[in-house]
């Protein structure tokens, strides 16, 4: 692998001399405005353009651009024909294609595979804008644009299809979305190093699909090339007796094939690799490649998929990972070890980039909710080193933290004060993917490059962690002090457990950043579904609670915490949500809304739920940990009714499931009973007047608005 180059190191490309686009082109008038004739790269987005740096294809536009590159968007086009996507012509160096900011699947589809109306990232919050598979779809339709111009994928939906991935949507083991969208190479993860580097080789004449040999890509081979300790997946982590699949169009024994003469037409004989067990001392890591099971494999064997998965993520640490390898009936796809994190003054340099902090121009007054959601906001950090298994954000941005420095961070708040529209002083949030975890790393840089686990914080704080929270308190002091800045608050999913580590930045969350309502993520109450999350038990939420309702009265405000849960998370059972209910009302809760698990692609609860099998754990064909998961729909909806058991439309399904489970002690009109016996009128399918169920109880009126949680 060629080792990390600063990315704003590159001399600058001949186009640099036609300077700084207010807004990347979408249209030839724009092009010829700039007095472009031609772009150098051209970006496909699912997305409506923003350019602002919290969406992809601003971020990955203006960089290109300080490169030196001409770069135009193409924003959600028509997918049904070309026409859109010869708008701005035949870029000179290549495509690049991604779906968004999110899965395309993800995106159009709830958790129960129905078509979602809206889609924040589109002008009026209209649906339907984007296809099915949109990095397929659109790769698809650049190719027949302009068939000799290379196409280069990205973004998180190629990001997390990069190998063979259970697809929800489908109910199958797809393969590595290279193949089905027949692209010259895939970037995963933050791609910004192996971006600028690819570029600016393609404008020296290579060919996007001959670049092998950088950190971060996915790419299509014929073999293993020489040189290179090919170790088998297998061996490494044993799922037990591995026997290949036995030919069913074989007519004659193996014994009779050994002694056989080839006859003159017969195809050759597949020839068996060895693989070497043991690696030479010398032997550089970087000529490691392991061979995870093929896609045929994991496709009709659950325990391989399992397997598969488990190294795939044991894999994803830059300073150790190896390079793997998954054979694709006769392709190898190829993946090299994650991309080096960026370093601070990298970060700093990224986010100072002139973003005209607002949509395109041709989108006129139309509402585009994603934006109105962070257009006062500023990212801090990227990554995330919480490891949840249901979550997608480590498999894509890493589990180290990069950090922006505190005065860059500082300029963007008095950009957002000095530029973007309707600021009244207010900013929406510091955070990232995590409200907490700015400048939080390991406490040794060589063990972080030797680590091997999933989290940092699971089952508990490694020791190793530096858990100091004083650079973000710092941060948050100076932001309040910015002329102009109100309010600070904060949006940003708070890691708890890390938080009450330090009990000085609950006190300054608290005191200062908290505007009433403060929502967190404990996901579950019961350990059964917790510890196949990596998600803390409440005894850390208990904690929170009491350092949040302390600094709060001390204050002198009146606060509340919003906790946040999965329904029909893999290892679930409808007992731990019945439990998760009681926990509900006895704590005085009634959530407006729910959310059940949805199995992305390549997530580890995502091999949970389809193979059955625990992926944290060392898989075994035989003494292994089964994974139950809710999966009918039947199932899936009573666990969202127990999220929901103050709705009425709930109590009829939610009093079935009570009586089955042997808990018909529940019901009830009583404090200690979770659904009452009464029906009401027109609710849960009853119809006509409200109805009694069960003869010795008395009708009984219950309030169905949303009311503020107990403190």
């Amino acid at each position: 692998m060629l080792p990390a180059k600063n990315i704003f190191s590159y001399r600058k490309y001949w186009a640099e001399r036609f300077g700084v686009a207010p807004f990347l082109p979408m249209s030839r008038a724009e092009m010829e405005a700039l007095g472009w004739d031609s772009c150098d790269i051209i970006l496909v987005t699912g997305d409506a353009y923003v350019d602002h740096p919290s969406f992809g294809m601003a971020i990955i536009g203006r960089l290109l651009e300080a490169q030196g590159f001409r770069v135009g968007i193409i924003a959600q086009p028509d997918w049904t024909s070309v026409e859109d996507f010869q708008r701005l012509g035949k870029p000179n160096l290549f495509f690049g294609v991604t779906a968004g900011n999110m899965d395309s699947m993800v995106n159009r589809y709830t958790s129960d595979r129905k078509i979602r109306r809206n889609d924040a990232y589109t002008p009026n919050d209209e649906g339907g804008k984007r296809p099915d598979r949109a990095v397929i779809v659109y790769t698809q339709r650049c190719r027949e644009a302009y068939r000799d111009t290379p196409v280069i994928i990205g973004g998180i939906e190629a990001s997390l299809r990069r190998i063979a991935h259970y697809d929800y949507w489908s109910e199958k083991v797809r393969r590595s979305i290279l193949l089905d969208a027949k692209a010259d190479l895939l970037l995963y993860g933050n791609a910004e190093r192996a971006l600028v580097e690819v570029a600016h080789r393609v404008a020296k004449g290579e060919h996007p699909k001959d670049i092998q040999d950088l950190r971060g890509t996915a790419f299509m081979r014929d073999a293993v090339p020489g040189g290179f300790v090919e170790l088998d997946s297998t061996e490494l982590d044993t799922p037990g007796k591995v026997d290949p699949h036995p030919d069913p169009y074989a007519m004659v024994t193996p014994s009779t094939c050994e002694t056989a003469e080839q006859a003159p037409d017969a195809p050759p004989p597949v020839k068996v690799v060895h693989l070497h067990r043991e690696i030479p001392r010398d032997h550089p890591r970087e000529m490691t490649v392991v061979r995870l099971p093929s896609f045929e494999q994991v496709k009709s064997d659950p325990v391989l998929y399992a397997h598969a998965s488990r190294l795939l993520h044991l894999e994803t640490n830059p300073g150790n990972a190896r390079a793997l390898v998954q054979r694709h009936g006769d392709k190898e796809v190829w993946l090299n070890p994650p991309p080096i994190p960026l370093t601070t003054p990298e970060m700093d340099a990224l986010f100072d980039l002139p973003y005209a902090r607002a949509p395109h121009p041709a989108y006129g007054d139309a509402r585009i909710p994603a934006w109105e959601m962070i257009r006062f906001s500023v990212n801090i950090m990227r990554g995330c080193f919480g490891g949840c298994t249901f979550c997608s954000i480590t498999e894509h941005e890493g589990r180290i933290i990069q950090n922006r420095s505190e005065e860059s961070i500082i300029r963007e708040i008095e950009e957002i004060r000095d530029k973007v529209e309707g600021f009244t002083g207010v900013i929406s949030d510091l955070g990232g993917p995590t409200a907490n975890m700015y400048r939080i790393a390991c406490k040794d840089e060589k063990i972080e490059q030797s680590c091997r686990r999933l989290s940092c914080v699971y089952p508990e704080i490694c020791k190793n962690l530096n858990t100091d929270h004083s650079a973000l308190i710092h941060l948050y002091r100076r932001a309040r002090q910015v002329p102009g800045v109100k309010k600070v608050l904060i949006a940003s999913g708070l890691r708890y457990d890390l938080a009450v580590e330090s009990p000085e930045y609950v006190k300054e969350l608290v005191t200062h950043h908290v505007g009433g309502y403060l929502k967190i993520a404990p996901e579950h109450t019961e350990q059964g579904p917790l510890s196949h999350m990596m998600k803390p038990g409440m005894g850390s939420y208990d904690r929170f609670k009491a350092l949040f309702d302390k600094f709060s009265k001390e204050a002198g405000k009146e606060q509340y915490l919003i906790p946040y849960f999965i329904a029909a998370h893999p290892g679930t059972t409808d007992e731990d949500m019945m439990n998760l209910a009681l926990w509900l009302k006895r704590n005085g809760f009634r959530a407006d809304q729910v959310q059940a698990f949805l199995p992305g692609p390549m997530a580890l609860a995502t091999a949970m739920y389809h193979t059955g099998r625990n992926p944290l754990k060392n898989v075994r064909r035989k003494g292994a940990e089964i994974v139950q998961s809710p999966k009918g729909l039947r199932q899936r909806r009573l666990h969202k009714a127990f999220l929901r058991y103050h709705d009425p439309e709930n109590w009829p399904l939610l009093r079935e499931a009570l009586e089955n489970m042997g808990r018909a002690d529940l019901i009830g009109n009583g404090k200690r009973h979770l659904v009452p016996r009464f029906q009401p009128a027109g609710t849960g399918g009853t119809g006509g007047e409200g109805k009694r169920v069960g003869r010795k109880h008395r009708p009984q009126k219950f309030r169905t608005q949303h009311t503020r949680p107990a403190r």
